[in-house]
Formats: C-alpha cells, structure tokens, sequence
C-alpha cells in the first residue's frame, strides 16, 4: 500500500507543477508515503472487509 501512495503522491507532484507548484522529487514522495501508507492500508482492509460482510449477506 505504501508503495501506491508513493506513485499516487509522486504523480500528484506532477500534476502540481501545471499550478506553479515544483516538482515532488520521488524520494520525497517514498519517505511521505512511509506514514501515510498504514492508515491507507487500514483503510483498504477496512474497506473489504465490509465488501465481503456484505457478499456473505
């Protein structure tokens, strides 16, 4: 999951420079994505887990 929010967070930095943000260079975007990966992975199995309560019915 830290490894997605690492693209994501990269690209995001990318797309800021259209605004006249800089760049988020991509090893910045890795150590960001460290602490910002766990609640997103919490978050995830959260997420199916509700998916498959609902398949069981």
């Amino acid at each position: 999951m830290a490894a997605a929010v690492a693209i994501n967070l990269f690209l995001l930095g990318l797309m800021g420079q259209a605004v006249g943000l800089p760049a988020l260079p991509p090893l910045t975007a890795l150590l960001l994505s460290v602490p910002l990966g766990v609640p997103a992975s919490w978050a995830a199995a959260r997420w199916l887990r509700h998916l498959l309560h609902e398949a069981e019915g």
